[in-house]
């Protein structure tokens, strides 16, 4: 696990790179909104791609990359290949969104579909990365990945300085793991996955992954088993709680965000709110949550602003 040493080496190295995002108070949840959807690719991935890949030898950056991502992580990864005079291959799992896939072509990157679930795709791209003599950049399982995620609670220290809790996305658990750090015991911590795939909820609960039944979800930057022996399966017990959303909440969240705060975010970045919309919390005045993510279809988009409950 990276220190908070890290971290702000992390901070110094992406800085001319992303973007500081905004912090908004929302007055009828009582919480302030950190909105990573307005950062560059339109996700808060960018950081720990630019902090792994920039660290990279011209050796290793010659030899090219390799990603596995559901959607955002590939942009991420894509956006740092760019700047640092590299290729990269994607893995993706056969039914990510085509928004996404597009997006990440769009950034340069290659990008292959691999039959089944976001674990297919991520075990394929660790084979080959072997194979090939890449280095493979994960989503989630890289000190440098969770330290440049971890770059998000230096913001939110200076941004929010009495907030007492953050609520964190948690997908493979690389945010969750470098907010934790980047907290150093002063904020407590609370994730939140969605019902439908819930693999590091059970862990934090109960040490046992093996009989999560995984479902298709609005969160699906969320979705997908963590690689076995990953160092954030340890790590996320740091955090104070871990919570569940319904894919009703998510999308009620993605409505209220729209509605309110004339944002647009994906399921995956739409569980933190959706946490506090369904009374599982109530606002304080001094807690935030972060929005991790805006890559939606448009038409799913419009479909969920326009529907009602």
């Amino acid at each position: 696990m990276p220190s908070l040493s890290d971290i702000l080496s992390a901070r110094h190295r992406i800085a001319p790179h992303i973007q500081q995002t905004p912090v908004t108070f929302d007055k009828q949840l009582n919480i302030w909104i950190k909105w990573e959807n307005q950062q560059l690719t339109h996700s808060f991935k960018p950081r720990g791609a630019l902090n792994k890949v920039l660290s990279l030898s011209r050796g290793e950056l010659d030899r090219g990359l390799i990603a596995a991502s559901a959607g955002n992580h590939g942009q991420g990864v894509g956006l740092a290949a760019k700047i640092a005079k590299t290729r990269v291959t994607v893995y993706v799992p056969q039914d990510a969104a085509n928004i996404k896939v597009e997006k990440m072509i769009a950034q340069g990157a290659e990008v292959i579909r691999v039959p089944g679930q976001f674990g297919d795709a991520e075990a394929k791209a660790i084979r080959e990365a072997k194979a090939q003599g890449k280095v493979f950049v994960s989503p989630y399982n890289d000190p440098m990945i969770i330290a440049g995620a971890g770059t998000i609670g230096l913001e939110l220290m200076e941004q929010c300085p009495k907030a007492d809790n953050w609520v964190i996305p948690v997908g493979g658990g690389g945010l969750i793991a470098g907010m934790i750090v980047a907290a150093q015991k002063k904020v407590k911590v609370i994730g939140v996955q969605s019902e439908a795939s819930k693999f590091l909820y059970e862990e934090f609960y109960g040490r046992d992954m093996n009989q999560v039944i995984e479902l298709s979800s609005l969160a699906d930057g969320l979705a997908g088993a963590v690689e076995p022996g990953a160092a954030t399966i340890e790590a996320i017990h740091g955090a104070s709680d871990m919570r569940l959303v319904t894919e009703d909440q998510i999308a009620e969240s993605i409505r209220y965000c729209y509605k309110e705060h004339d944002q647009v975010i994906e399921g995956s970045g739409a569980v933190s709110v959706a946490l506090f919309l369904s009374g599982q919390l109530n606002g304080d005045g001094s807690t935030v949550a972060l929005v991790t993510g805006g890559n939606i279809d448009e038409e799913k988009l419009r479909r969920i602003v326009n529907s009602s409950q």
